[in-house]
């Protein structure tokens, strides 16, 4: 059975894996290959801080994100607790969410975290020691990040030490591309680029531009849910300050007034920072749809699995969404009486 991945982001690779891994494992003759017209570390989740968090999800119903966003954040733990987590770019922080105005406390994700509570008004009041626009309401709580620039590499890494093959290759057109090769699967996690691939109209770029800096001596992340929505989010070699989420701006060059809002707003909540290093700045369109598609085309000799548009969450989804993309997989497979084991979905 040939098998093509379209995308080399962390949802395509996360899909590879869990594909080869599974056929692998009950000997069936399998090859999957990754095409894609960027790795790592040109991808547009390489720039980004990793931090766990569903993000920029639109309609996506919350009973399937919550899903998705567990099963990542149990793999993210199993990392953490192996040998490989530095190589993976893998670290367990702690987050401060906090804002000026109102926030809801019951955020449907709070299980899947550690120790997620609500900031008394005591360490508020702390916190707000010398600041002009006062904290109203925070929640503290633990979780992952893991950096694409290590992550993705990593994955790559495992994806072909069991046997799977990388192509450099855009696909332009899903249709010709099924057309015209030999595939009997094809994986569609083009993110982005499903507007031209698949024609998708719904999809449509949310811009984002961080700054990077040097600052060791920051070990938690700081998330302002005020209306400016500036972060700070240590890495392991940095700390990305951010950001911006323009909707419908195509513009992948870095704006001198975006750095400033991002730099200004980031020494309000640290003003510390006044004196970190500057490395770099980086821009990246993350792929928004109204909701993220996860599912297999009907009809068709081959078999044809969407998932992509998950807007700011990518590295929050994939290996949940490789999950489900793997049981659509074997729903179809067994639909087409090819002796796979029975779908659980």
């Amino acid at each position: 059975m040939q098998i093509a991945v379209i995308g080399g982001g962390v949802s395509g690779v996360s899909s590879a894996i869990q594909i080869l891994e599974y056929l692998k494992s009950t000997g069936n003759p399998v090859a999957v290959t990754v095409l894609s017209e960027a790795f790592s570390p040109n991808t547009t989740g390489d720039g980004s801080a990793g931090l766990w968090g569903p993000y920029l999800l639109g309609g996506t119903p919350t009973e399937r994100v919550h899903r998705w966003s567990k099963h990542m954040h149990d793999f993210l733990e199993q990392i953490w607790l192996s040998d490989d987590a530095g190589e993976a770019g893998v670290c367990l922080i702690p987050c401060l969410r906090l804002t000026t105005t109102a926030m809801d406390n019951e955020v449907f994700w709070k299980d899947i975290v550690y120790g997620c509570r609500q900031l008394t008004q005591r360490q508020l009041d702390e916190l707000n020691v010398g600041r002009a626009n006062k904290y109203t309401q925070g929640m503290h709580f633990i979780t992952y990040t893991s950096e694409p620039v290590k992550l993705l590499p990593y994955l790559m890494k495992r994806f072909q030490a069991n046997g799977g093959k990388i192509v450099q290759q855009k696909v332009e057109n899903l249709q010709e591309f099924i057309a015209k090769s030999n595939y009997d699967v094809i994986i569609n996690c083009t993110g982005l680029g499903s507007r031209e691939c698949v024609q998708d109209v719904g999809m449509f770029p949310v811009r984002g531009q961080v700054t990077r800096v040097k600052a060791n001596w920051l070990y938690c992340a700081l998330l302002d849910e005020s209306d400016v929505g500036n972060y700070i989010i240590p890495n392991c070699e940095s700390v990305v300050l951010g950001g911006t989420h323009q909707e419908n701006d195509n513009n992948t060059q870095v704006c001198p007034n975006d750095k400033k809002f991002i730099i200004n707003g980031c020494r309000k909540i640290v003003p510390g920072l006044e004196h970190a290093q500057h490395l770099f700045d980086w821009v990246g369109l993350r792929p928004g749809r109204d909701t993220l598609r996860l599912e297999a085309e009907k009809g068709g000799n081959k078999i044809v699995i969407h998932n992509y548009g998950h807007g700011g969450s990518g590295v929050t989804l994939a290996w949940g969404c490789a999950e489900d993309v793997l049981e659509l997989l074997k729903n179809e497979l067994q639909a087409r009486h090819l002796n796979v084991p029975k779908s659980k979905l």
